[in-house]
C-alpha cells in the first residue's frame, strides 16, 4: 500500500494495471514483443495492446519499431524514459519494503485477519 501510495505522491503518470502490465512484460521478458504476442500473453484483443501502447508511447515510456527485415511487422521497445520510470516504481517498493522490516522489528505492524 505504502508502495503505491509514494507512485501517487510521486507525480508520475497514474497508469491502469493493463499499461503496467504491458510495461513489466516489455522490459522483464526477453523480446522481440509485437502487439499480437503482447495481446496473446494478456489475454486481450491487439487494439486493447494499441490503445495502451497509444498512451505509454505519448509518456515515452515505449516505442514502436519497425522490422527493417519485414516493414509489415512492427516491435514494441524499451526507452530510457520507460526504464526510468521502473526504477523509480522499484524504489517506492524497496523503501515500502525497509521500512515494513523496520517497523516490524520495532513491533508496529499490525496483523491482519
Amino acid at each position: 500500500m505504502n508502495a503505491l501510495i509514494g507512485y501517487v505522491r510521486s507525480g508520475q503518470p497514474d497508469l491502469t494495471n493493463r499499461q503496467m502490465a504491458l510495461m513489466l512484460l516489455v522490459y522483464l521478458t526477453p523480446g522481440p514483443h509485437t502487439v499480437r504476442g503482447l495481446a496473446n500473453i494478456l489475454g486481450v484483443s491487439k487494439p486493447v495492446i494499441t490503445r495502451a501502447l497509444n498512451t505509454l508511447g505519448s509518456l515515452g515510456y515505449l516505442r514502436r519499431v519497425r522490422d527493417e527485415a519485414d516493414r509489415r511487422n512492427v516491435f514494441v521497445a524499451k526507452t530510457s524514459t520507460g526504464q526510468e520510470f521502473l526504477d523509480g516504481f522499484e524504489r517506492n517498493i524497496e523503501q515500502d519494503g525497509s521500512s515494513r522490516r523496520s517497523a516490524k522489528d520495532r513491533g508496529f505492524i499490525l496483523q491482519h485477519s
